[in-house]
Parts: C-alpha cells; sequence; structure tokens
C-alpha cells in the first residue's frame, strides 16, 4: 500500500521509501495497544493518514536552510494525535525541524515509539498544550483539531516574522467540507482543494487552508 506515496512522490528516496513502507507495520502494532488510528482506518493508514498529510507537501516545499536561522525551517505539530501530520512530513523533509505535540500522553507515547523506530532525528516531541510551547515557527500544521478561531488563538503568537517560502509564513491546516462560515473572520485565508492532487475519493471535500499570520 505504501506505493500510493511514491505514485505521487516519485522524488523519493530509497531510504524515505523504506521509512514510509515502516509505517504499516509500526502503526498495526500500536494501535493494538493504544488506538490512536480508528479500526476502519487501519486498513487505509496510507490514503486517509500517510497520504492526507502529505498533501501540505503538495501546497509547500519546506527549505532545507534559512538566512540567519540555524536549523533552517521550523514547523509544529499542533494536536498530532499518531503523529499525523507531523510524521510522514518529518520523512518527507528530513532537513526540517517538526516539534509534535499533543494534550494526550498516550498519544505522544506512541509518536516518541514510531520516530525512534523511524530514527527521525529532526523530530521533538511534547506532551502538553500549544499555548505552553516556548519559540516561533515558520508553519503551524495541524488536521481539524478545532474550529480555525480557537486555533488561531492557540497559536497566533507562534509564528516567526521573517517568510523564506513561497508562501507567507503561518498555519496549514487540513480540513473537510464547507468552510465557508468557519473563515468568515479569515479573509486572508487561501484553500487549496485535494482533489486537485490526489484522484482517490477520500480526498473528495478535503482541504489545506492557509492562513498567513
Amino acid at each position: 500500500m505504501h506505493q500510493i506515496i511514491k505514485n505521487y512522490f516519485p522524488h523519493l528516496t530509497d531510504h524515505q521509501m523504506e521509512q514510509f513502507a515502516q509505517l504499516g507495520d509500526l502503526y498495526a502494532d500500536w494501535n493494538s495497544q493504544i488506538n490512536v488510528i480508528s479500526r476502519k482506518d487501519i486498513d487505509q493508514l496510507y490514503t486517509r493518514h500517510v497520504l492526507h498529510s502529505l498533501g501540505i507537501a503538495c501546497v509547500v516545499r519546506f527549505r532545507e536552510s534559512l538566512p540567519n536561522t540555524p536549523g533552517g525551517t521550523r514547523v509544529m505539530d499542533v494536536g498530532t494525535g499518531g503523529g499525523f501530520p507531523g510524521i510522514p512530513l518529518a520523512i518527507m523533509f528530513p532537513k526540517t525541524s517538526f516539534h509534535l505535540i499533543d494534550a494526550i500522553g498516550k498519544k505522544i507515547k506512541v509518536v516518541d515509539a514510531v520516530v525512534e523506530a523511524l530514527q527521525l532525528k529532526n523530530v521533538t516531541t511534547q506532551h502538553g498544550r500549544a499555548e505552553k510551547v516556548k519559540g516561533k515557527f515558520d508553519f503551524i500544521v495541524s488536521r481539524a483539531v478545532t474550529n480555525m478561531p480557537d486555533f488561531v488563538n492557540w497559536t497566533r503568537n507562534k509564528i516567526r516574522k521573517d517568510s523564506y517560502h513561497e508562501i507567507e509564513n503561518g498555519i496549514l491546516y487540513l480540513k473537510g467540507g464547507d468552510l465557508t462560515e468557519e473563515l468568515k473572520p479569515f479573509p486572508d485565508a487561501y484553500i487549496y482543494e485535494l482533489p486537485d492532487y490526489f484522484e482517490e475519493e477520500f480526498f473528495e471535500t478535503k482541504k489545506v487552508v492557509h492562513l498567513p499570520l
């Protein structure tokens, strides 16, 4: 099933493909102990979780280095759950720093185990809430953990001022359905429709919302 990733991202190295291949067994094993992915979704891991996470990689390519910025691009994944979208993005962008946080400790336990098994040196984790995180990030990513107004309140002070990417620093949010009402307070928000990138039926109503902050 991991071959679906190669179909859309043919430039991946053998090492990256091996890391993606390992995700299936790792999540099947951990999910039987700690439920981080719904039972019906675990068979669809690569489409509904891994490829969905990589929708963000269709919108922006995180830069390997930034001017006057040791460590280059920094990305925080808020409410990462079992590690999505953070872990697939960390495999895709091995020279970008990812900080994965979740308020539920047992979910971070799973994330830590997956990160260790894959030897992802570019990932740090934290059990806690976004408001308590110290430091600034180029982008904050997430998969529909709450409505956009609340999410912005949690994260608005965590964004670096200087932008070095083709899109401005801010939030990259994976959401689905009609977002008209939710995004009314945010006229600067731009919606990328995932069916423009992926042909699977699952993505029919899925989007990446970019909100510059």
